[in-house]
């Protein structure tokens, strides 16, 4: 008798340290709003090419929405993000440390596609021009940040699945900025540590989304709202969440009519519009 209430009590411990499980496929809709003051313009950043022409790019990250559906197989990821201006689709292939993307923007088209060993080089030559601003005066280099996450007891329903509530913080520069995530607990997906998001309008800059702390959470974030600078405020959610249909190898397929260029190429001014291209930023 002993034995039989001994291992009674130990079934809801082990219950409690069950591990999420991990999903290779699955369709992810997701709704990133962006609310802007009254009177808040858009950010613009001027950069020089090599051949010293100089090229402005625009952040239109004004009220409005940013749809975008993320599909997973496997090794292979692809986002397609629509907004206003422009419609942006990545295919990462993890197994092969590619990524291609197709940009369509100001009624034009064009793809090119990247190693991670490329954008990583790319990343370096902007650091290196970040640096050289900061030791200018005009700019000021960000430590790397630190996240910690608080799980607190509140759940709610989103997309049809039960989720809990978590508080993810980010500390950088003695500064900390905290986002409230409701995540499922039930499963991870494969390759995607979370969905949406302002990078999520030009999903092809980088190769491997930066750290954000929702990597580290005990399952998959469903929602999430975090305060960004100068009064702007971003709410990413879930809207619709697809796990049990097998995915289709032609979902990952490169458009016939799209002919793919270098990452050096639209880094120097080949993206649609004339617009650079700029990597790890």
């Amino acid at each position: 008798m002993k034995k039989i209430i001994t291992l009674v009590l130990m079934l809801p411990a082990l219950a409690s340290y069950a591990q999420p499980k991990i999903i290779t496929q699955a369709i992810v809709n997701t709704k990133t709003t962006v609310v802007v003051p009254e009177g808040e313009e858009d950010q613009t950043r001027t950069f020089t090419t090599e051949d010293g022409q100089e090229r402005v790019v625009r952040f239109n990250i004004g009220n409005g929405e940013t749809k975008s559906v993320t599909t997973l197989k496997n090794d292979m990821v692809k986002t397609f993000t629509e907004n206003e201006s422009s419609r942006t689709t990545l295919i990462r292939d993890n197994a092969k440390k590619t990524s291609t993307t197709i940009l369509e923007m100001m009624g034009k088209k064009t793809g090119f596609i990247a190693t991670d060993e490329e954008q990583a080089q790319a990343a370096k030559r902007i650091d290196s021009m970040m640096q050289s601003r900061n030791e200018q005066g005009n700019f000021r280099q960000r430590s790397t940040p630190v996240f910690t996450t608080e799980y607190i007891d509140e759940t709610k329903k989103i997309a049809g699945y039960t989720c809990k509530k978590a508080l993810v913080i980010d500390t950088t520069d003695n500064k900390a900025d905290t986002t409230i995530v409701w995540y499922c607990p039930d499963f991870k997906l494969q390759n995607i540590t979370s969905t949406g998001g302002i990078a999520s309008g030009f999903a092809g800059m980088v190769a491997v989304a930066r750290p954000n702390g929702m990597e580290n959470l005990d399952g998959f974030p469903m929602q999430n709202e975090k305060n960004l600078s100068r009064g702007r405020k971003m709410t990413v959610q879930v809207t619709k969440l697809v796990i049990d249909k097998d995915v289709a190898d032609k979902e990952f397929e490169i458009p016939k009519d799209i002919v793919l260029k270098t990452l050096k190429e639209m880094e120097n001014g080949g993206g649609p519009g004339n617009v650079r291209i700029v990597v790890g930023g």
